[in-house]
């Protein structure tokens, strides 16, 4: 059994990611290692994460996972993109809806990105998914997942936030990270033969 700890100060993240992993894989345990990770400034949310990877490995000196998120809205020129947390922290959700007010592109897109780092192999896996931004806040869900809605089937005009499919556990079946992990477990279950 493959043990790897996921390093993070966001029990919401975890819990959802050891969902989303216990239909996919059988070979690996997830733990959870709570910690604040310091993370550079750079534009390119990629470039953060991998940083963020090599930190939280030089402290667990054991295999590791991270995630690094961001939700970008298209009228805001990719804002708050990478630094989604904090404005979440500092605006939350009713800041980010005023800032949309009167706007008619509310098109937006989530981003995922999990690094894996072993001490020898640093690697990054990618999973996005559109959508856009409601005009009020639904009950339930966590973080940006009460104004979010995916646009993931073409012959479905969809109202319901990320929110909203917590309730009903359809999130994790088409979320950034959900894409993101597969592409990681598949390479994972590879890389380990």
């Amino acid at each position: 059994m493959n043990v790897i700890f996921f390093v993070s100060n966001n029990i919401h993240k975890f819990s959802e990611i050891k969902s989303i992993l216990r239909d996919r894989t059988t070979d690996l345990t997830l733990n959870f290692y709570k910690r604040n990770i310091i993370e550079i400034q750079d534009d390119k949310i990629e470039k953060i994460a991998v940083q963020k990877a090599k930190s939280a490995y030089n402290i667990v000196k054991k295999p590791i996972i991270i995630e690094d998120d961001g939700l970008f809205i298209n009228s805001l020129n990719g804002f708050p993109g990478q630094y989604s947390s904090f404005v979440f922290k500092s605006l939350g959700n009713r800041g980010i809806l005023h800032l949309l007010e009167g706007s008619k592109d509310r098109t937006a897109f989530f981003k995922s990105i999990f690094v894996y780092n072993n001490g020898i192999i640093t690697k990054g896996f990618t999973g996005q998914i559109k959508g856009k931004i409601s005009s009020t806040i639904t009950d339930g869900g966590w973080g940006y997942d009460p104004i979010f809605i995916p646009l993931y089937n073409k012959n479905i005009n969809e109202k319901e936030t990320f929110a909203t499919l917590c309730k009903i556990d359809k999130k994790n079946e088409i979320s950034h990270r959900k894409i993101a992990l597969d592409k990681f477990v598949k390479w994972f279950h590879h890389y380990n033969k």
